[in-house]
């Protein structure tokens, strides 16, 4: 060793051997410690594996990788793709019921017939990337002009006949929309009787104002409206149960041929699961219709637009490509 290093050199020396041992000593507790752990991690891994063996007669297959991912349900869509209705889609649909021709075209012949005929219009609004979405709008609840058993001046749809409705949309890969003319009843109470089917993925609303009756009021004898109140609860209603039920997103179409058939509409409300459309109703001439719809879509738009044809009541029936050059563009057709 250099004499260079002083005096005090074996006394630093015995200090930085301390040290040094000091160093030692502490890593080969953490090497011991991290043995000590990695042999618990492994007796514990050995016990949960015993305790998991399957016992004899209760073996199982081994689960594929992925298999939970797998096995976990694709959340319902609508009949066509997809979970957004408008403004993915344009529909068109057929509107009746099958009391009488006059109700509507729907209710005109065998409905895999007029599922075909309305696959055939509804061909004709296809434009660019929107594709439509064809739909039976199917009167459920139907005005009356007697009061019936309860006095509520409507009749409703049995259950077998809106199955039977649904089936064959379902045939065609279409929408089924439910028509409300409510006569002495409200809105409210008729869309909760239909809760069963508006729980389906492929299932919508309507509300038709126009047969919607005050007390002491007839259908037929007086013209109803509605307000942004009523249809706002029942919006509401729809969205709870689009929610709830993971559901595609569903339309609430208001028909309207007056302009005061929905008061205070522009109070109406956006709701995330439901497209809330206007539907400019009545019959009549090119121009007049044209007309009715240029003052009704004036303006800020808080709804979607539709806009209805009328086979045997229109005067010169409307094309598909009269129809589309409506500005703005409907996002429903509507024939009855």
């Amino acid at each position: 060793m250099p004499s260079d290093f002083g005096p005090g050199f074996r006394v630093d020396k015995g200090r930085h051997e301390r040290r040094e041992l000091t160093r030692r000593r502490v890593r080969r507790q953490r090497r011991i410690v991290a043995a000590l752990l990695g042999v618990a991690v492994l007796v514990l891994g050995v016990l949960v594996a015993v305790a998991f063996l399957p016992r004899a007669g209760s073996e199982r297959p081994e689960a594929a990788p992925g298999a939970d991912r797998a096995a976990a349900p694709r959340p319902p869509e609508l009949p066509r793709g997809g979970r957004e209705l408008l403004p993915r889609y344009r529909v068109v649909a057929f509107y009746g019921a099958p009391q009488a021709d006059e109700l509507g075209v729907l209710g005109i012949g065998k409905l895999d017939d007029v599922g075909r005929k309305l696959l055939r219009q509804a061909r004709a609004y296809r434009r660019g990337d929107r594709p439509v979405m064809p739909a039976f709008e199917l009167l459920a609840t139907i005005a009356n002009a007697a009061p019936g058993d309860d006095g509520k001046y409507r009749y409703r749809q049995k259950a077998a006949v809106i199955d039977r409705h649904l089936r064959a949309a379902r045939k065609a890969k279409a929408l089924l929309i439910l028509d409300i003319q409510p006569g002495r009843e409200d809105f409210m109470t008729e869309a909760r009787h239909y809760r069963r089917w508006l729980e389906q993925p492929d299932v919508s609303l309507a509300l038709d104002p126009e047969w919607s009756m005050e007390e002491g009021q007839v259908p037929g004898q007086q013209i109803g409206s509605t307000d942004a109140k009523t249809v706002n609860r029942v919006s509401a209603y729809l969205d709870r149960i689009v929610r709830r039920r993971n559901l595609p997103q569903k339309m609430l179409v208001i028909h309207q041929f007056t302009e005061d058939m929905i008061e205070d509409r522009e109070d109406l409300l956006p709701r995330p699961g439901v497209a809330l459309v206007r539907n400019v109703d009545g019959f009549g001439n090119p121009e007049i219709k044209k007309q009715k719809y240029r003052e009704f879509t004036r303006g800020p738009r808080r709804t979607r637009v539709g806009y209805k044809l009328f086979y045997r009541e229109d005067t010169n029936l409307m094309s598909p490509r009269d129809v589309l050059r409506l500005r703005p563009r409907p996002d429903v057709v509507i024939y009855e």
